[in-house]
């Protein structure tokens, strides 16, 4: 017998790609439970199916960076001391991507890449062990949202939220809708999706000079990146970008601050005309900002 629960969750997460730098993602879940009938005739009630499974899967890659362990890539320096753990990745051009963070920010995948079969299998070696006995086997299958319009791939962190989202690193696959003058504006979303694609959004209040970096894995020239770290409820975060995959701007990166700023960005480039933003932060959420 198998049970399935689709739309489980979204999984709003990061991860590293030698290829794109760091990657916000938004992966929908669903689930397929094979077991036999318990004493009250089910695999396993809906509700509870729904909750536990949604309680783990947030735990283990919700709002966390993916780090592929077994890339070439990929440095791991766990602190002796503390529960914080240091993150080098490197990329071409002598450019890299470093973080010094609590361990809960990060989710190890031992693999070389980060892919939806690995996140499925380490998902499903995770969840298993917290099964019910009449339950056989697990499948998890990920997906993405079909988005027919431009989108991008955002990652940021906001240190002034309670929950996970202070992670530094975390993103989504997102979707921005704008009107240009009561008509869709396909050239202004395809603008975004290119400005924005696989990018850091950082605020510019959190940006250090090198000299102030805690983690030990220097880089030998930082010209060409960019250092942002801050203090929030979970512990202190730190990040290392290249420059050129960065958009620093003056507020939070909320999507509501988001949104804000595309509106505006989009005032400057197209003066005069009537303008309606709707920025999405992963699947079918958000904010709308208008004339």
């Amino acid at each position: 017998m198998q049970l399935f629960v689709n739309d489980l969750t979204v999984m709003d997460f990061s991860y590293l790609c030698p290829e794109r730098g760091m990657v916000g993602e938004s992966w929908i879940v669903d689930v397929l439970l094979d077991g036999t009938l318990n004493e009250e005739s089910m695999v396993q009630d809906f509700g509870i199916v729904k909750k536990n499974l949604k309680r783990l899967i947030d735990s283990y890659v919700d709002h966390k960076l993916l780090v592929p362990a077994e890339c070439e890539a990929t440095t791991i320096r766990h602190d002796d001391d503390t529960d914080y753990v240091e993150v080098n990745f490197a990329l071409a051009a002598q450019k890299a991507i470093q973080m010094y963070c609590p361990a809960d920010a990060y989710a190890f995948i031992y693999t070389p890449t980060i892919t939806m079969e690995s996140v499925s299998e380490y998902l499903r070696e995770v969840i298993a062990t917290h099964l019910p006995d009449n339950v056989d086997n697990l499948t998890i299958l990920l997906r993405t949202e079909v988005i027919n319009t431009p989108f991008y791939h955002y990652t940021h962190g906001l240190k002034k939220h309670d929950g996970n989202c202070q992670r530094i690193a975390h993103g989504h696959r997102s979707k921005v809708d704008i009107i240009t003058d009561g008509a869709e504006d396909l050239d202004s979303q395809a603008y975004w999706a290119d400005r924005w694609c696989d990018i850091y959004i950082a605020s510019e209040e959190d940006r250090i000079t090198a000299e102030h970096l805690k983690l030990q894995q220097k880089l030998p020239d930082y010209s060409q990146h960019v250092c942002f770290a801050y203090e929030a409820t979970q512990g202190y975060f730190e990040i290392v970008l290249p420059e050129s995959q960065c958009e620093v701007i003056d507020t939070d990166s909320t999507v509501e601050c988001l949104a804000q700023f595309i509106y505006q960005q989009q005032k400057q480039r197209k003066p005069g005309t009537h303008c309606c933003v709707l920025a999405y932060e992963g699947v079918g959420k958000g904010a709308r900002v208008s004339d």
